[in-house]
């Protein structure tokens, strides 16, 4: 079996130091240029490769980021991992992905994988199931700097990176109202999830502010995903008084709801409006294509690794967790609520500017 290349084995070929190859390879200042290029050609033709525990343990960093999503099942978090990975490659960073599955446990046993790893930080979007936070603190307590994105928790004041949840789903359920729905609905989310209570709190906000009343009736939570909005057209197309429009929690539920209505024979839009929450890719080609909103997703996983990168060239204290980036939510109209003919699919039009801010 072939031995791994060291530093040793440059030096040898080039007859210079192994110190003297250390500091070429990482490109330090009292290396003359031709001395670097040339450790670097050897290096490339031996196949070397660096060593990244040796590396760690010399710079006391493993330039290893760990990301904890809650599946890779959902269009969303591959955009996300896709931002941060951009970003973090830009820096010299790895990416150490974990899936929690939406499970708690499953969660726990990546944190722990990630303190086994020595990362150097832990960027994560919280499991459906997880209302407990000792692991996170655990992490924490072994010093390394936490960054949320999307799911945030409850009670904890970490770095992180969500869209303006409430701001959206106010939109879009003034949109829908606008189109002359009269009885607008919400299939939300779990509701230990952040982000899912703030669009049903804008929803809610929404219908107050355009002088329709709360039927408690019209609410109901359900586990994102297409049997969510299944489950919820059919308990709302069971009442005496039906609803004539649902703001979805997010895409897959509105698609749920699409699914059902068209079961149903009810026509969407003319009979039903639907709008959904994250501008999956699927929304744009299904029929009829969901109105929805786009949650920069790549904005997020570079604003997430951003904020862990502050944190680690010590811009900011890892005690310090005041960093809360809010992007702006973007609305895009399709035809799933086009009831008036008004609107034209926008599929790639933004009614908003791209653009965040820090709170």
């Amino acid at each position: 079996m072939k031995s791994r290349i060291t530093i040793k084995d440059i030096a040898r070929e080039l007859n210079i130091t192994p110190a003297t190859v250390s500091r070429a390879l990482s490109d330090h200042p009292e290396i003359n240029l031709q001395t670097k290029q040339l450790v670097r050609l050897t290096a490339e033709k031996m196949n070397y490769t660096p060593n990244r525990i040796g590396a760690a343990l010399q710079s006391g960093k493993s330039k290893l980021i760990g990301v904890m999503i809650p599946t890779v099942e959902h269009p969303f978090f591959g955009t996300v991992i896709h931002g941060i990975s951009n970003l973090a490659s830009s820096y010299n960073y790895d990416v150490l992905i974990y899936q929690s599955n939406e499970s708690r446990e499953y969660e726990e046993k990546g944190i722990n994988t990630f303190i086994r790893a020595d990362v150097d930080g832990i960027i994560i979007s919280l499991a459906k199931e997880t209302t407990e936070f000792s692991h996170i603190l655990k992490a924490r307590k072994h010093q390394i700097p936490i960054v949320f994105f999307d799911r945030t928790a409850t009670g904890l004041d970490f770095p992180s990176v969500t869209i303006d949840d409430f701001k959206g789903a106010y939109q879009a359920t003034q949109h829908l109202l606008q189109q002359g729905y009269k009885r607008v609905a919400h299939v939300g989310g779990p509701k230990q999830i952040i982000a899912f209570r703030e669009r049903k709190r804008g929803y809610i906000a929404a219908l107050k502010d355009h002088g329709h009343d709360l039927n408690p009736e019209y609410i109901c939570d359900g586990m994102i995903s297409l049997k969510s909005g299944e489950e919820g057209f059919a308990r709302f197309n069971s009442l005496s008084l039906r609803p004539d429009a649902i703001f979805a929690v997010e895409d897959l539920t509105a698609l749920g709801v699409i699914n059902a209505a068209k079961a149903a024979g009810v026509q969407v839009p003319e009979d039903f409006g639907v709008f959904g929450f994250c501008n999956d890719v699927f929304a744009a080609h299904v029929t009829p294509s969901i109105s929805t909103i786009d949650q920069q997703t790549l904005k997020m996983g570079e604003a997430a690794v951003q904020l862990l990168l502050d944190i680690l060239q010590e811009k900011s204290s890892p005690n310090n967790q005041a960093a809360h980036i809010v992007l702006e939510p973007l609305m895009i109209y399709r035809n799933s609520s086009n009831r008036q003919g008004s609107l034209f699919d926008v599929s790639e039009m933004y009614v908003f500017r791209h653009q965040f801010m820090i709170v």
